[in-house]
C-alpha cells in the first residue's frame, strides 16, 4: 500500500454486481485492498453490512473510517486515492469537466434507462413520462453514447481514466444482456478496454466466486 492509502481498504462485493466494475479499478490502481465478498439477501441484508451500507446493497469500499458506496463514487474516490496512476485529469485541467460528465452521465442517465429497459418498463413510455425522466428517451441515452465514443479510443485526453472504466463496462454489460445496441461505435470502444491487464485481472479472481454463484441458483 503507498503512502498515500496508510488506512485498509476493504471491497464489499459480488461478482454478477456492479462491483465488478469497481475490482477492476482497484485494480487498475495497483491497491492493496481485503475482498469481502457478501450474498444477496443473506450477508448483503445483516445487521453489521447494514451498519455501513443502509441500502443493503454492492459495492461499497471502506477506507479506515469511511464508507463510500456507489460505483462512480468509488471509481472517483480510488482515482484521487492513486493519483500516480492518472486516472482521473489534474484538478484544473480543463479535461475534468469531461470526465466528470461522462463518469456521472452512466450513473444517471445510462444506469436508469438501461434498467429501465431491461425490465420492460419503457414499452408504454409516454411523451409526459420522457420529459419528467432524468434519462429523458432510451434512445436519447443511445445517441449521447455513440456521439461520446464515436471515433475516439478515450473520452477525456489522450489516456484511460475512470470515465473510461466506467463507461467501457456499462456498455459493454448492456450489449451482452441486450440491453444496449450492439453498434459498431460501441463495440470499437469498449471491446479493447475490456481487454486492459486489470480487468483481465479482476475477473480472473471473480471467476471462482462467480461459478459458486451461479452453481447455487
Amino acid at each position: 500500500m503507498n503512502a498515500h492509502t496508510p488506512a485498509p481498504l476493504r471491497f464489499f462485493h459480488h461478482p454478477q454486481s456492479r462491483s465488478r466494475i469497481v475490482r477492476w479499478m482497484l485494480e487498475e490502481c495497483g491497491a492493496t485492498y481485503e475482498p469481502v465478498p457478501l450474498e444477496f439477501g443473506t450477508t448483503m441484508k445483516a445487521p453489521e453490512y447494514l451498519a455501513l451500507n443502509p441500502m443493503g446493497k454492492v459495492p461499497a469500499l471502506q477506507h479506515g473510517d469511511r464508507v463510500i458506496t456507489e460505483t462512480a463514487a468509488i471509481l472517483a474516490y480510488l482515482a484521487d486515492l492513486f493519483p500516480q496512476k492518472q486516472l482521473a485529469p489534474a484538478l484544473g485541467d480543463p479535461a475534468r469537466g469531461t470526465y466528470y460528465r461522462w463518469l456521472f452521465f452512466v450513473a444517471g442517465p445510462v444506469e436508469a434507462a438501461i434498467t429501465a429497459k431491461a425490465e420492460g418498463w419503457l414499452a408504454q413510455q409516454t411523451s409526459e413520462q420522457a420529459l419528467r425522466a432524468g434519462f429523458g428517451r432510451f434512445d436519447d441515452v443511445v445517441r449521447s453514447l455513440q456521439l461520446a465514443v464515436q471515433g475516439r479510443r478515450y473520452v477525456c485526453g489522450n489516456h484511460f481514466t475512470a470515465a473510461d472504466l466506467c463507461l467501457a463496462s456499462y456498455i459493454g454489460w448492456g450489449m451482452m444482456e441486450g440491453s444496449l445496441p450492439s453498434l459498431p461505435e460501441f463495440k470499437a470502444y469498449a471491446e479493447p478496454l475490456l481487454q486492459r491487464p486489470a480487468s483481465q485481472r479482476g475477473d480472473a479472481l471473480d471467476g471462482p466466486m462467480e461459478t459458486e454463484a451461479a452453481a447455487a441458483v
